[in-house]
């Protein structure tokens, strides 16, 4: 049994025992009745940063794709470019651009790997965002680009038009308009604020019923150009109000990862897919409850998916737009990637208490795959720490 001197949020050090035994969780064969979307972490290469590592970070794409591999073989589809690789804290455009062009190139070589990217506006600078027209441009550039590649997209807020947009209605003539042209399906985003405080109000109105209707407003208008929604509030009974609301043939994604598993199991016969960051942390354990909850056996279901929210709730505690470093961290020491640094020093964001109760959590949920290089890993990280 593997044991460490860990620092508590408390600030004592306590030995800590691993529950964690060498065995590796069993193989499964994918079969899902719920559609699960990771959202997927990148891996940077810190050998090779130069002067300019903060906006341009340089990218190990031979790591960052084998971790899609990870994923595709554990039954998840991929969300591309999303707030979990760090966009837009670290990762622009132009490094997005091509996450995007060679991800989908990697899904072509797997049977049965799906994959939709994330098309926002951040190619152009909220501070230079005035006018609406600006912010359907920008939208349409990306939407080209992903169009252009064969990708699905997943409609992203957009902090420009956060800034620009005055009423409901001007959101409502915007995601009109791009939907009139989107090519195929999309799905839409409602990323809350606390994800990313540039979001507030997002919708027209900071008041959720309000903003409810104008986003199911838009729904109705383009039911056809509609997949689904993907809302991420972190508040169940938000989401569980506003999938009831759904048109039949529109799909809920969950993005809380306080309340997932609820969520995703459902009840009177509603449920949530889902389209989750914390998928990317816990994939071998929410793929094999997953599975369970396929052949009806929720209590096993539960059983696996339980553990891992004590978890979720740590790494995406407040301020929740630094949950990123929680999910590199984890890959790091389950040997995924040789380092733990983050576009932008964003490891730094949290203190090393929250590392050591993510070892913890992990330990406890089933999630340290080599429990012997994840203790090498964490007592390398207290060193640097002088613990």
């Amino acid at each position: 049994m593997f044991h460490i001197n860990l620092p508590t949020q408390q600030g004592i050090i306590s030995d800590y025992r691993l529950v964690t035994t060498d065995e590796h969780p069993a193989a499964i064969t994918p079969a899902f009745n719920r559609i699960a979307y990771a959202a997927a972490h990148v891996v940077i290469d810190p050998r090779h940063q130069d002067a300019h590592w903060l906006n341009h970070p340089r990218i190990d794409w031979d790591s960052t794709l084998a971790y899609r591999h990870h994923l595709w073989q554990l039954g998840f589809n991929i969300a591309e470019a999303m707030d979990t690789a760090q966009r837009g804290m670290g990762i622009s455009w132009q490094i997005a651009k091509e996450l995007i062009v060679r991800s989908l190139q990697e899904a072509k070589t797997v049977a049965g790997a799906d994959l939709a990217a994330g098309v926002g506006t951040d190619q152009l600078e909220v501070a230079d965002a005035t006018k609406l027209e600006q912010v359907i441009a920008a939208y349409e550039e990306q939407m080209e680009w992903v169009e252009k590649h064969n990708g699905k997209i997943i409609l992203m807020a957009s902090r420009a038009l956060a800034k620009v947009a005055k009423t409901p209605h001007d959101y409502i003539a915007v995601y009109n308009r791009l939907l009139e042209q989107s090519q195929d399906k999309v799905i839409l985003h409602w990323l809350g604020e606390m994800f990313d405080p540039a979001l507030s109000g997002y919708w027209g109105s900071s008041k959720f019923s309000v903003a409810a209707d104008t986003l199911l407003e838009i729904i109705n208008n383009n039911v056809n150009k509609v997949d689904g929604i993907k809302i991420s509030l972190l508040s169940k009974e938000k989401e569980i109000a506003f999938r009831k609301r759904l048109p039949p043939q529109v799909k809920m994604y969950t993005g809380d990862d306080f309340n997932y598993p609820e969520l995703i199991a459902g009840a009177d016969g509603y449920y949530s897919h889902a389209l989750l960051g914390i998928f990317d942390a816990i994939a071998p354990v929410a793929a094999a409850a997953l599975n369970q909850l396929a052949l009806g056996n929720k209590n096993e279901y539960y059983r696996l998916m339980d553990p891992t929210v004590a978890l979720s709730r740590e790494i995406f505690k407040a301020p929740t737009q630094y949950y990123k470093a929680g999910i590199v961290f984890l890959a790091w020491l389950n040997g995924h990637q040789q380092h733990f640094s983050m576009a932008g020093g964003m490891q730094a964001a949290r203190e090393i208490s929250h590392y050591a109760e993510i070892f913890r959590l992990a330990d406890q949920a089933g999630l340290l795959q080599n429990p012997q290089l994840a203790t090498q890993r964490m007592k390398s990280l207290l060193t640097i720490y002088g613990l």
